[in-house]
């Protein structure tokens, strides 16, 4: 399987969750160079939601 973690190359969010009982981890790199990575649930589900409201294609929603 291909390495789907985000890069400056590829922006974009990746999480991961192996099992019930793991932790989940994400990274997100967004195309306006913003970074971030979460290690456990709570902390992944704050990046998935920070991502989507300020990064990737909330840029294209500005001024609607």
């Amino acid at each position: 399987m291909a390495d789907l973690s985000p890069t400056a190359d590829r922006p974009g969010l990746h999480v991961s969750k192996p099992s019930p009982n793991a932790p989940a981890t994400g990274s997100a790199v967004c195309h306006c160079g913003a970074k971030a990575t979460a290690t456990g649930d709570s902390q992944v589900k704050a990046l998935v939601d920070g991502y989507t409201a300020n990064h990737g294609s909330a840029h294209g929603r500005a001024g609607r």
